[in-house]
């Protein structure tokens, strides 16, 4: 397995994608193999941050009932009998009731979607080294849609798609960043959907955490004004990679 496919497999361990017999597999390999160790190491180091991009979740009334009943039944099956009743033991909703852990879980998932988009293609075979990472994601639905990378001391930043947009041909996406502090947005430039873009961030005051990120759908050359006028498609705010 060479440098990349390591890469690859550790990152997709972390995020919790693999089957469970190839988990398993990687875990036992772990005891003798430092590089893959470490690989996981890297990229567990590198993705807690994006737990904060996540919002929290209160699970409905009626998903904590099918999480009872499913949890109730499995424990009575491990233990070879019939449950009585669908609700779990004291100690069990002790934790399964933790929105701590829920939450935590729906950001791991979230930062799993949006990362094995790149991964799975191939874009991203090593661990974002340190800088800001941006996911930019649908406002109504929460789907990724794109990822900015940008180093800490970087005057440029990457706009990487995770996927295909759908643009009319008299409309145009238009690429915006705020700062808290600032008066308005400024625009990055247009984006051509499923492409790539370097973006110059040399006349922008320095990157900072919580820094806004969106895509908005324009007319064909852009907005006619200094501030967006179309619907927002994604966005996102700048976590620090460290």
């Amino acid at each position: 397995m060479n440098a990349d496919d390591l890469h690859v497999l550790a990152g997709e361990y972390v995020l919790g994608t693999l089957p469970a017999a190839r988990r398993a597999e990687v875990e036992a390999r772990m005891s003798n193999d430092a590089a893959l160790r470490t690989a996981v190491e890297q990229w567990q180091h590198k993705l807690l941050p994006l737990n904060a991009l996540a919002a929290p979740v209160e699970p409905s009334p009626a998903l904590w009932s099918r999480i009872e009943t499913s949890v109730a039944a499995q424990v009575a099956a491990d233990k070879g009998v019939r449950p009585a009743a669908a609700m779990p033991t004291a100690a069990a909703s002790s934790w399964w009731n933790s929105l701590r852990l829920w939450r935590g879980l729906a950001a791991t998932g979230f930062a799993a979607t949006a990362f094995m988009g790149i991964v799975v293609v191939g874009k991203l075979a090593q661990p974002p080294g340190p800088g800001y990472m941006v996911v930019l994601v649908g406002p109504q639905d929460k789907s990724p849609g794109w990822v900015v990378q940008a180093g800490t001391n970087s005057q440029q930043a990457r706009l990487i798609p995770l996927g295909k947009v759908d643009v009319p041909a008299d409309k145009s996406l238009q690429f915006w960043t705020k700062g808290n502090d600032w008066k308005g947005p400024v625009s990055l430039g247009l984006v051509r959907p499923g492409e790539s873009k370097e973006v110059s961030l040399d006349k922008l005051p320095p990157l900072e955490p919580n820094q806004l990120f969106e895509i908005t759908l324009e007319p064909y050359n852009g907005s006619p004004l200094d501030r967006p006028t179309g619907p927002i498609l994604f966005i996102g705010r700048a976590v620090k990679i460290i």
